[in-house]
């Protein structure tokens, strides 16, 4: 009798699927659709629903989502427990020896705003993952976080009618995972999950956070700076010389004058109110100048969390920095020495003013990380849209520059607090951060802008 199963070097050979893991990452991720590719809708268990191809914006591809979710929020935890850390996972657009995914472009927050209404307000957060099969397709997972004691019943919110009555929902229905679909529960599915709100509610936040980089020092910032601005006063004084020794040809001027307007230099009256006005912006300027050069002459730091053996739904993690300030982190390629030392006259450009592209840092929609400075401390808050347990969450490290306000201080001290949504519960805690040597300006400023000079 000849062997069913495909050859050893195809693409869909059947292989046991590992439920150690955790279903999360590209690698996790591809051994599930893997498994699902070999064996098709056999793959389907308590923690794993598999969907072919779905048109991601229909009413029916939602209320099949809202399902899977709402059953696999109602499992046991110590059941839930036994595969994939409690995570459940459902595979879309994928079927036996074949991934054709769904078109590529479904976002995760868009996703959920279609999937509230049958949720509800206080259903928990869940993991959305994807992987490319084809230029214009994906295939998409909806990944359910871990079931805990103490987590109420989740009912559906409302009701939804399809010709396949097995996509319908009820409102006010209680739907649990069986073995392989999920269903409306029974009396005794029930009573397990009123027992499970009984359990005590969630175990306490343990939570380790630590500083990714460096707080720096800095001395003489301001010093330097002022004399980078004396330096342009000199310079603006002795332009007017160099002006009347320097000749231009006559065929010369004629041409910049057609093509861009005047070429004659400013007056003298000109200069004197141009220099007049720069005086008063003095302080401004060393302002601006102190920002440019420690955003662009220093390191960026970034923020390390660990929850320990607890997943924590949308946090918030607010950290102050006491006696410190926070300054943009720029590239290399960002230095401008004019921000750093504003000329008395900026050279006009002939074909229009330039657009400052190192001013403009959109940041994406729900972007985890924000930054300001309040009276003498630095306020970091972060925003993830969930905390893993034992698996650490890292800020990047080009957000931002933590800098000491007191240069003679070894250390700075971090107070943090934490809350979680639908949680009452607020977690605190404090650490101590070494600063770095005390390095001057003026060296800051050389390896900027005189690097190899």
């Amino acid at each position: 009798m000849p062997d069913p199963s495909p050859p050893a070097d195809s693409p869909v050979r059947a292989s046991a699927l590992d439920t150690s893991v955790i279903p999360l990452g590209e690698r996790a991720l591809q051994g599930i659709l893997d498994h699902v590719m070999a064996v098709g809708d056999e793959a389907e268990t308590t923690c794993l629903e598999v969907k072919g191809p779905l048109d991601m914006g229909s009413k029916t591809s939602t209320a099949k989502i809202a399902k899977f979710l709402l059953g696999a929020a109602n499992r046991g935890p110590r059941e839930a427990a036994r595969h994939f850390h409690g995570y459940a996972v459902l595979v879309i657009g994928a079927q036996k020896e074949d991934a054709p995914g769904v078109p590529r472009g479904t976002e995760a927050h868009e996703l959920e705003d279609r999937l509230r209404p049958y949720l509800g307000p206080q259903f928990p957060a869940f993991e959305f993952g994807r992987i490319e099969v084809g230029s214009d397709h994906e295939v998409l997972f909806v990944i359910a976080q871990p079931p805990e004691d103490g987590q109420p019943i989740f009912p559906c919110h409302k009701s939804y009618q399809s010709d396949d009555r097995r996509d319908s929902l009820e409102d006010g229905a209680i739907y649990v995972r069986g073995n392989s679909n999920t269903r409306p529960a029974r009396s005794g599915e029930i009573l397990a999950l009123v027992e499970r709100a009984r359990g005590g509610g969630k175990p306490p936040i343990v939570l380790e956070v630590e500083l990714v980089g460096y707080v720096h020092r800095v001395d003489r910032v301001e010093e330097v700076l002022e004399q980078l601005l004396n330096y342009r006063e000199e310079q603006f004084h002795k332009e007017p010389e160099q002006q009347e020794q320097t000749s231009f040809s006559p065929a010369s001027l004629q041409l910049a004058s057609n093509l861009f307007g005047s070429a004659k230099p400013p007056s003298r009256e000109d200069r004197d109110k141009a220099l007049a006005a720069w005086r008063r912006k003095k302080a401004e300027y060393i302002a601006g100048g102190r920002e440019h050069l420690l955003g662009v002459g220093l390191s960026g730091a970034g923020i390390r969390v660990l929850s320990r053996d607890r997943f924590i739904a949308k946090p918030r993690l607010t950290l102050t920095f006491h006696g410190c300030e926070l300054f943009d982190h720029l590239d290399a390629d960002d230095a401008d020495f004019e921000k750093a030392a504003e000329p008395v006259l900026r050279r006009q450009n002939p074909l229009g003013p330039g657009f400052d592209y190192a001013a403009l840092r959109p940041l994406p929609k729900d972007y985890p990380v924000n930054w300001s400075n309040r009276s003498e401390d630095a306020e970091i808050v972060l925003t993830p849209e969930s905390l893993r347990p034992n698996d650490p969450w890292t800020s990047d490290q080009d957000d931002y520059v933590i800098v000491a306000r007191d240069t003679g201080a070894c250390s700075a001290k971090v107070t943090w607090l934490l809350t979680e949504e639908g949680n009452d519960v607020v977690t605190t805690g404090e650490f101590v951060v070494p600063t770095e040597e005390l390095i001057d300006a003026s060296d800051v400023l050389k390896s900027v802008f005189f690097d190899g000079v």
